[in-house]
């Protein structure tokens, strides 16, 4: 498999250019065929240690990268905060290290504070080592492996032997709800506002700020307070939870209400493109972002093909930054 990829972490996606999210969209695509084999498993990275570094929560997130990473054939470290050092008072770059001299060669990071992979980077950077960091997931900042998964599910709909992000030009796409709150939302906006799509943000006031305008730069942002137009004639929608664990404030009157005026149902599809398609990237509450029946509807429901394309789209990023361990 060749590519030219030189990018030694994968923190955020601000700064991606089309060429790199082409290559892991074609790397994916090799792995998802790997992943329909009887073996499912190939010695890409045999001998590599993958410490899953998780001090937040995460069921899909953390199973899907211990999945890829087991799919090719590396070693696997992983680390839970509640029986770790750092109730001892150890420090979040101390326990890096500690895993660094344990042999860890990728380290995949979630902290519910935002930075928190890039100054583990910064640290494994400015020691002189052989160690990649792959941003699981940090604070309200960036998602970028729940991006990049989204972005391969979508372009593989519209063209499943030859997923590319060409295929998006022109394309709509709503993302609806905590807009506030999400890191998904925030790493499938860079994503998409690079590749020539037309993204329309939807969401109470609340959720939505203002201060989402200033990623306008090219003129195919669009914000609304209305659920309406955002979803007339989108190709895609991608509903987001309502992370309630990160309100601090009363920014909703009720979840029925927000149902009511935002939840995706059967009823507001119609105002879509004919063959409109919802993604999630879950956990999902039910009858709230969207109706029960229609998550479950393999007509408009993406939800599994996101769950299924993680591990194919984990194992190409681990794979990408693991080629240039030995380059370094």
């Amino acid at each position: 498999m060749e590519t030219n990829w030189k990018r030694k972490h994968i923190l955020s996606l601000r700064d991606f250019t089309p060429a790199e999210y082409n290559t892991i969209l074609q790397t994916a695509i090799s792995f998802r065929e790997v992943l329909s084999t009887r073996t499912k498993k190939v010695p890409t990275l045999q001998g590599r240690v993958v410490a899953n570094l998780f001090f937040e929560p995460s069921t899909r997130t953390r199973s899907s990268f211990e999945l890829a990473a087991k799919r090719l054939s590396a070693d696997i470290l992983n680390f839970s905060p509640g029986t770790s050092s750092l109730t001892k008072g150890e420090t979040i770059l101390d326990t890096a290290k500690t895993y660094l001299a344990m042999g860890a060669d990728l380290m995949v990071i979630r902290h519910k504070n935002a930075g928190v992979p890039q100054a583990i980077a910064a640290e494994m950077d400015r020691l002189k080592v052989k160690v990649n960091v792959l941003n699981a997931g940090d604070g309200q900042h960036q998602h970028p492996s729940q991006a990049l998964l989204d972005l391969f599910t979508i372009c593989s709909v519209l063209d499943l032997d030859k997923p590319r992000i060409e295929l998006l030009k022109g394309k709509k796409i709503a993302i609806v709800g905590d807009i506030l709150h999400s890191r998904v939302a925030r790493s499938n906006i860079d994503c998409l506002l690079s590749l020539d799509t037309q993204v329309h943000l939807a969401a109470p006031p609340t959720l939505l700020p203002n201060f989402f305008s200033k990623k306008n730069k090219n003129n195919n942002l669009f914000l609304h307070w209305k659920i309406e137009p955002a979803l007339e004639n989108a190709d895609f929608v991608m509903t987001l939870r309502l992370q309630k664990e990160r309100m601090t404030e009363h920014l909703l009157p009720s979840l029925r209400e927000y149902h009511q005026n935002f939840g995706i149902t059967r009823s507001r599809l119609q105002l879509c493109h004919p063959h409109v398609k919802i993604l999630h990237p879950g956990p999902v509450n039910r009858g709230v972002e969207i109706s029960s029946d229609l998550m479950d509807d393999p007509n408009f429901s993406l939800i599994s093909q996101q769950v299924t394309s993680g591990v194919a789209v984990r194992m190409a990023l681990l794979y990408l930054i693991g080629l240039t361990h030995d380059d370094k």
